[in-house]
C-alpha cells in the first residue's frame, strides 16, 4: 500500500506485465499507447487516407471476384455480339456506347462484348501483373539491401554497383526491347504456346520487378546501416547469433514500416506501367482483357464513342490515385517526425 501526496491510499496490482496503479483521489491514471495505436489514431483522423483505403479495398475485392463471376457466367468478357453494333467493326447501337440494363457500361465497339465485364477482368489482369512485380521487387530488394547494409565492405560495394548498373538503363526502353525477345523463352519455361498471355503476364511482371527492386534495396540498405550499430544488434552478435538470424529476427522487424509505405507507392506505378505497355502494343494481347489492352483499343474510337475512350482511362486513374493517396497517408502516419499527435 502506498500513499498519494494528499494522503489518500493508492492500491497497486502488480501483474506479470507490470504494475497497474489506480488513483483513488480523483487523479486520472496515465496510460501509454503502443506504436500501432498511435498509427491507427493518425490514420483514422486522416479522412483522405481512409477514403483511399476503402476505395483500394473495394477495387481489390472486385478484381478478386471478377474471375469467379466470370466462371459462374455472371460476367462475359469474350462473347461477341454483332447485333449490338452496326456490324462487326462498327460503333455500338444506342446512346452512350450501347448502355442497357444487360450492359450497364455499354459494349465494346467493333465486337459487341460487354464493357463492364472486360473492365473488371482487365482490372484483375493489371493488378495481377502489378502485384507479382511488386512482390518480386520487395523480396529481392529487401534481401540485397539487408546483405549490403549489414556486410558493408566489398560485398556492399559490389551490390551497390550492381544496383547502379540496373538504374542506368532506361526502364521503358528496356521493356519495349526485352518483351518481344524473351516471350518465347518464358513460354518454353512455362510449357505454354508463345501466344499464350500467361507467358506475357509472367514476363512483364518479372521485368517490372527486376527494374523495381533497386529502389527497395537502397531504402533497406540505408535503414540497415543505422540499425546495425544499435545495441540490440550488438547484443545478438556478442551472443553468437548468425547473420541469417540477425537479418530475420533483429533487422527485418524494424523495416516493415518503410517497406509497407513504398510497396503501396510502387504498386500503382506498376499498374500504370502495365497500362502503358498495353497501350504501346507490347503488353498483354487481345482478347485477354487488361486495362492497357482496353486503352490501346479505345484510342481508335475516341471521337465516335467517347464513353469507351473515357472508361478505361478513368479506371486506371482511380486505381493509381487510390493507391498513391493510401501510400502518402501511410507514410505520414508511420513517420515519427510528421508532427502529428
Amino acid at each position: 500500500m502506498t500513499v498519494a501526496p494528499g494522503g489518500s491510499p493508492i492500491t497497486e496490482d502488480a501483474g506479470a506485465t507490470g504494475i497497474d496503479v489506480a488513483a483513488l483521489d480523483g487523479a486520472v491514471a496515465i496510460q501509454g499507447r503502443s506504436p500501432w495505436q498511435i498509427v491507427r489514431s493518425r490514420l483514422l483522423r486522416d479522412k483522405v487516407t481512409m477514403v483511399a483505403l476503402v476505395v483500394s479495398v473495394l477495387l481489390i475485392l472486385l478484381a478478386i471476384l471478377a474471375p469467379l463471376l466470370s466462371a459462374l457466367g455472371v460476367l462475359d468478357a469474350y462473347s461477341t455480339n454483332d447485333k449490338l453494333v452496326q456490324g462487326l467493326g462498327s460503333i455500338p447501337e444506342g446512346p452512350f456506347g450501347g448502355v442497357s440494363p444487360s450492359h450497364p457500361l455499354g459494349v465494346e465497339p467493333g465486337t459487341g462484348r460487354d464493357l463492364l465485364s472486360r473492365l473488371l477482368l482487365g482490372m484483375t489482369t493489371s493488378l495481377t501483373v502489378a502485384v507479382m512485380a511488386t512482390i518480386f521487387a520487395v523480396v529481392v530488394g529487401t534481401a540485397l539491401g539487408l546483405i549490403a547494409g549489414f556486410s558493408r565492405g566489398r560485398v556492399d560495394w559490389l551490390i551497390s554497383r550492381f544496383i547502379d548498373l540496373i538504374l542506368s538503363f532506361p526502364q521503358t526502353l528496356m521493356l519495349l526491347t526485352l518483351a518481344p525477345v524473351l516471350t518465347g523463352r518464358v513460354a518454353s519455361a512455362l510449357h505454354v504456346p508463345d501466344a499464350d498471355n500467361r507467358a506475357k503476364i509472367t514476363l512483364i511482371a518479372l521485368i517490372l520487378g527486376f527494374f523495381g527492386f533497386p529502389f527497395f534495396a537502397r531504402i533497406v540498405r540505408g535503414q540497415v546501416l543505422s540499425l546495425r550499430e544499435r545495441e540490440f544488434v550488438e547484443a545478438a552478435r556478442s551472443l553468437g547469433a548468425s547473420s541469417r538470424r540477425i537479418y530475420v529476427k533483429e533487422l527485418l522487424p524494424h523495416l516493415w514500416a518503410p517497406l509497407l509505405v513504398y510497396t503501396t507507392l510502387t504498386l500503382p506505378q506498376n499498374i500504370a506501367a502495365e497500362a502503358a505497355l498495353g497501350f504501346l502494343g507490347v503488353g498483354i494481347q487481345a482478347p485477354t482483357p487488361s486495362l492497357g489492352v482496353l486503352l490501346n483499343d479505345s484510342v481508335t474510337y475516341a471521337l465516335p464513342d467517347p464513353a469507351y475512350f473515357a472508361l478505361p482511362g478513368l479506371a486506371v486513374f482511380i486505381l493509381v490515385l487510390a493507391f498513391n493517396l493510401l501510400g502518402d497517408g501511410l507514410r505520414d502516419a508511420l513517420d515519427p517526425k510528421a508532427g502529428r499527435s
